[in-house]
């Protein structure tokens, strides 16, 4: 199924003619006990010094491995859940677990680190996604759902935790997002996109040189009659956006122009993206169920890596 061009200067971002290599399946598990029809494969994660690539399998609740040599391996069973993946500016990995409702960080010997569990005194909902800036601060999302139990805040959130994480910052919340989910950083830091999924937008914001954010504005909406929502997203080294959204996954323009679909097929919806390959022009796509790859033209911005 090849590349869906919108707007001119896709081909030139991406092989118009290429279709998804689909890796791995089978992953996933019933979420209707919190009020969602699946929880499903996410937040891929390339692993640059090893060579492999990381992502969460939130309903069977373990962390897998992929690599061409090795194939599709458990990494580690029992995650608490967890959704979005990154590492930070030290290369140690960054988890948003949803059953313990918190950010944590896996040090160098294995130990956990709490990043984030409260703020104002109260548990956070369920982190979902989260990115890290080159000084360590950590940003992310954590959406609100009455359907959640034991919901203390009762408004959904981005936050950003201090790079030496002894502060919580609130930095919108319902007044600007209904879902919160996916968020990245503009190649050069300037801008913060995050994403809603319950309205199907994409909004930007100027980052201000204390961290904090200003200038919220609509980037671009995701309107399609296809399945599949904004979820995951990333940026490559031009600025482009790659959003997961209705019919698979989304390309967007810095000016929020629509260039592209990178189309999954029937039944699938994409849940999140991560560059990777070694050479960061690999784009690793999760859906409900499966893992899968393109090939792009522009290297993605790279995740810290342990030197």
């Amino acid at each position: 199924m090849p590349i869906e061009q919108v707007a001119p200067r896709l081909e030139r971002i991406i092989d118009l003619g290429q279709d998804v290599e689909w890796l791995a399946g089978g992953f996933g598990g019933d979420g209707s006990a919190l009020g969602v029809p699946w929880w499903p494969a996410e937040g891929p994660v390339w692993i640059q010094e090893a060579g492999y690539l990381l992502f969460s399998d939130i309903g069977q609740n373990r962390r897998m491995r992929y690599d061409d040599a090795d194939g599709l391996s458990v990494y580690q069973q029992g995650t608490n859940e967890a959704n979005g993946l990154t590492r930070d500016p030290q290369g140690r990995l960054l988890a948003c677990e949803h059953d313990a409702r918190r950010v944590t960080r896996q040090e160098a010997d294995g130990s956990i680190t709490v990043v984030a569990d409260r703020y104002d005194g109260k548990r956070l909902n369920r982190p979902n996604d989260l990115v890290v800036k080159s000084d360590g601060a950590i940003y992310f999302t954590d959406p609100y759902r009455d359907t959640y139990p034991g919901m203390e805040l009762g408004f959904p959130g981005v936050y950003r935790v201090a790079p030496d994480l002894s502060d919580i910052q609130l930095l919108a919340d319902g007044d600007e997002y209904v879902g919160p989910n996916g968020l990245c950083f503009s190649p050069g830091e300037s801008i913060l996109y995050v994403n809603d999924s319950r309205v199907g937008l994409i909004k930007a914001w100027d980052v201000r040189a204390d961290g904090g954010i200003e200038n919220g504005r609509l980037l671009c909406g995701l309107a399609d009659a296809r399945p599949g929502v904004p979820d995951g997203m990333k940026c490559d080294l031009e600025g482009n956006i790659y959003s997961t959204g209705p019919g698979g996954v989304w390309i967007i323009a810095p000016d929020g122009r629509h260039l592209g679909t990178i189309p999954l097929g029937e039944g699938r919806r994409a849940t999140n993206v991560g560059f990777g390959g070694g050479d960061w022009r690999t784009l690793y796509i999760t859906t409900f169920e499966e893992l899968g790859r393109v090939r792009v033209n522009i290297p993605g911005v790279a995740v810290p890596r342990i030197i």
